[in-house]
């Protein structure tokens, strides 16, 4: 009879083991996700492709809550993905997002939370909460190749004169991730057309059409001669398809809208972060605190080059990545731009952006201004020369 008892309970055991994996493994996983605006604006768009195309790949539900400004809406947002719609996993997308997740992942730590753009994940000491972005500068660099070489084509043929290149850069903001974006496209629109300058207004917003297109128009008028843009709406580009000026796009490909002024268009491909995000999310295993995505990781994307850039651009860009992925080239390496007439050799970063504005963390090394080596999100804000900007209100 003991026997037999035994042997009952093992049984019993068994199925009961069983039917728990059973569940664990059938049991519905869902990612929450937060967007500042919807697919209308090209930046939001960009995560909500990669994120539909992750969750597909992956087999998870995705949850979205769209037009969630940088307030206590992305808090409630977050808490409602949670309590609600029973999500294991939430992402927001949006810089001032930041510490409305960290609130919320304070209280839901069985929750990962997870953030684009962000800066505070290395300091704050919240397990459940994480910082990524990908290394964009060298997509923007690529995307300044293209500009140099369009400008070379104009002066060659007569269109403009080599004191006449001068660009221009429509940013939402004077954040660190505009500067660093700006000045790499500039250093790789250089790096082909030495004499090019370049001229930047600001919105003071991410997403305002209006404002963009008139940022535009007055840089056109002020004698730019080719644009690009760290804002996510059509305002740039279709102001360039009006007046015929060469643009360079950012977070997609803007040849259909403007097919007469299109180059090209630097973006983050969100996918791989949000595959592996979800990967460890479901394993219960630890997810990085600042994760960097790199073009080896296929995360700094080009759009196909516009109809109408220059003759050799393609083989010129292949050399250039060539050199990016090899390391002998190297963004913001220090023998190619000054500040105030000197080339640096160290330089104190607000790595740990604490409030007070003041660098505490050295960026330079051997000649290389490491953008993404102490955190994911951007730090560098050097002015370098070359790089005008007619406003500094945002």
């Amino acid at each position: 009879m003991k026997k037999f008892l035994s042997a009952l309970l093992v049984v019993l055991m068994c199925v009961s083991m069983f039917a728990f994996v059973g569940c664990s493994q059938t049991e519905e996983f869902k990612v929450g996700f937060i967007f500042l605006h919807d697919e209308n604006s090209t930046y939001d768009k960009n995560f909500i492709d990669a994120a539909k195309l992750a969750c597909e790949k992956m087999g998870v539900t995705m949850v979205q809550k769209t037009q969630i400004p940088e307030s206590e809406a992305c808090y409630e947002a977050a808490k409602a993905l949670i309590d609600t719609d029973g999500c294991n996993l939430i992402f927001a997308d949006s810089f001032g997002h930041e510490p409305f997740l960290i609130q919320a992942a304070k209280e839901y730590p069985d929750v990962q939370f997870c953030h684009a753009t962000g800066v505070k994940a290395h300091t704050e000491g919240v397990s459940n909460y994480h910082n990524a972005f990908a290394s964009i500068y060298q997509g923007r660099l690529l995307a300044g190749v293209v500009a140099g070489m369009k400008l070379n084509e104009m002066i060659a043929d007569g269109t403009i004169t080599a004191d006449q290149t001068k660009m221009g850069y429509v940013g939402a903001f004077t954040f660190a991730e505009v500067i660093s974006g700006y000045t790499s496209f500039y250093l790789g629109a250089k790096s082909i057309c030495p004499s090019v300058t370049m001229d930047v207004k600001f919105t003071g917003s991410w997403y305002d059409e209006t404002k963009e297109k008139e940022a535009a128009n007055a840089l056109i008028a002020g004698g730019c001669v080719l644009l690009s843009q760290h804002a996510d709406s059509m305002g740039a580009p279709t102001a360039c398809e009006a007046a015929g000026i060469p643009n360079v796009s950012y977070n997609g490909s803007t040849a259909v809208a403007c097919p007469e002024t299109f180059l090209v268009s630097s973006r983050i491909n969100w996918a791989p972060y949000f595959e592996y995000i979800i990967g460890q999310a479901q394993k219960g295993e630890a997810i990085a605190t600042d994760w960097t995505g790199t073009i080896e990781t296929d995360s700094v994307k080009l759009t196909d080059l516009g109809k109408n850039v220059a003759e050799g651009t393609a083989a010129k860009l292949e050399e250039v990545k060539a050199g990016l992925l090899d390391g002998t080239i190297n963004v913001f390496d220090t023998k190619n731009f000054t500040v105030k007439g000197e080339t640096l050799t160290t330089y104190l970063a607000d790595v740990d952006d604490d409030g007070t504005y003041v660098g505490e963390t050295e960026a330079i090394e051997g000649g290389i201004f490491y953008e993404s080596k102490h955190r994911s999100g951007p730090y560098f804000d050097l002015r370098i020369d070359g790089i005008t900007l007619l406003d500094e209100a945002y």
